[in-house]
């Protein structure tokens, strides 16, 4: 019953890839797939989000 759907589940090197440091860092096609901005700053954010100004810049 944990098991996440098909259509959920993540895949590594598509939806997201480790950082040398160890963090999971998701991709700019997961980010579309969700449909929406976090505004947590995500390094590859299509939504053009600006964690320093608060503001969309696309």
């Amino acid at each position: 019953m944990n098991e996440q759907n098909n259509e959920n589940k993540l895949i590594e090197g598509e939806d997201f890839y480790y950082t040398p440091e160890g963090y999971k860092c998701f991709t700019e096609k997961h980010h579309l797939k969700r449909g929406y901005c976090c505004k947590s700053g995500c390094r590859h954010c299509p939504y053009g989000y600006d964690k320093k100004t608060g503001t969309n810049k696309k």
